[in-house]
């Protein structure tokens, strides 16, 4: 008895309710979780960004850098310097020099870089296929893969390597990818946070690797990265190469 006038004044309680003070009761403890959860995916996000900048300022180039080949990926005449440097001093048998603009030629990379002729014509290959770092990666595979490299080092600029190196093995699992990064500025001893430049660029990098790692994980929405693979909707291939791709000859991705 007690029970059925417990429920039936539950129900005209409900009923009596007519301003809708039980849908807004819910509605506010949707919100309130939805607050916490937001709270706290921008917190993993935010920390997120603490760890990569934390990794980015503290990456340096190994000590004794030694493998069977150098990949370097275009962005910069700094990154080809680097890379020369290693190939003339050992570091590796061969050097790719991947996503250079297919308007610039190989004497002219080497007159920019000062590198020996002999060195060029026997070690350095220019590829001319990747327009990012997605098409860099696919390139490299390509290149290791025909070559029977085991272990490869990778030049480009320190807050690029996460990505580049991410790009690789998603392509390429079974190499060894040894950073060797490129730092055109100290990030540890200066404070990059208080530089609206630097800061921006490890921001944009960061939210790169995000997309990349979403990408990757799921599988979606990977570009070509290659020319080779561009539709013609994209690359007239009426057009000359200077009117078809971008203006620079070394872009950055």
């Amino acid at each position: 008895m007690t029970t059925r006038k417990s429920l039936g004044w539950g129900t005209s309680r409900v009923r009596l309710n007519p301003d809708g003070s039980v849908r807004r009761s819910l509605l506010r403890r949707v919100l309130r979780w939805g607050g916490f959860s937001l709270i706290f995916l921008l917190a993993v996000v935010f920390g997120g960004f603490l760890r990569f900048a934390d990794s980015i300022t503290t990456l340096k180039p190994p000590a004794d850098p030694k493998a069977d080949a150098i990949v370097v990926l275009t962005g910069g005449y700094q990154r080809i310097d680097q890379a020369v440097e290693l190939l003339r001093t050992g570091a590796g048998n061969r050097l790719l020099i991947s996503g250079v603009h297919p308007t610039t030629t190989r004497s002219q990379i080497r007159k920019m870089t000062q590198s020996p002729a002999n060195l060029f014509s026997c070690c350095v290959d220019i590829g001319y296929d990747a327009v990012d770092t997605i098409g860099n990666a696919r390139e490299a595979a390509k290149w290791i893969h025909s070559n029977g490299y085991k272990s490869v080092l990778v030049v480009t600029n320190n807050y690029h390597m996460p990505r580049s190196i991410a790009e690789l093995k998603y392509v390429d699992p079974a190499t060894d990818f040894i950073p060797y990064p490129v730092v055109n500025t100290d990030l540890k001893s200066a404070n990059w946070f208080t530089d609206p430049n630097a800061l921006r660029t490890m921001l944009i990098e960061y939210g790169k690797v995000l997309l990349a790692g979403a990408r990757n994980l799921t599988g979606f929405g990977r570009p070509p990265g290659l020319r080779s693979q561009v539709s013609e909707e994209t690359v007239s291939k009426d057009a000359p190469p200077s009117q078809s791709t971008a203006p620079h000859q070394l872009t950055f991705y």
